[in-house]
């Protein structure tokens, strides 16, 4: 299912920063990528998980809810499917101003909603990028980006 979300993004949001993926009809989409070669189990799948993104998105941030010092628990089934390098690429972009804790929730909800039993950080990547896409935050999308495409890594220089 995430290769068709990174298909989707790659091809039709990514690529046109004036595109709203609202606005594209989803049965031409769907076509599109069913010629595309993929599964239709993982393309309504991907549908799904993208309308719940926006979904997400759309709703309000309470920023009380986020205190500077509060502490993150992850749950079990978090620390089962989602690998520790992944954790740590979330903490250095928190730390580093680029996503806010609600974000950082949201990536972690959206990663806990695939299909796959195991979650790497190129996953956790390419959902941090959507999310900062898809809430128009350009600035710190092009940073994330810099992280997924980037052979040595993220850095802060």
């Amino acid at each position: 299912m995430l290769e068709v979300l990174i298909f989707m993004f790659q091809n039709y949001f990514g690529t046109q920063p004036q595109m709203n993926p609202a606005d594209i009809e989803e049965d031409f989409l769907a076509q599109e990528l069913t010629q595309a070669g993929f599964d239709h189990n993982d393309i309504v799948g991907a549908f799904d998980w993208y309308k719940q993104l926006r979904c997400l998105i759309s709703q309000p941030y309470h920023q009380y809810l986020a205190n500077p010092t509060s502490i993150r628990v992850y749950i079990d089934q978090e620390l089962e499917r989602i690998d520790a390098e992944s954790f740590g690429f979330l903490s250095f972009v928190e730390q580093a101003g680029v996503i806010k804790p609600n974000e950082r929730d949201l990536i972690i909800d959206r990663a806990m909603a695939l299909k796959q039993k195991n979650i790497t950080i190129e996953e956790v990547r390419w959902i941090t990028m959507m999310v900062l896409w898809n809430d128009n935050r350009k600035k710190d999308y092009l940073f994330v980006e810099d992280a997924v495409f980037n052979p040595k890594g993220l850095t802060l220089q």
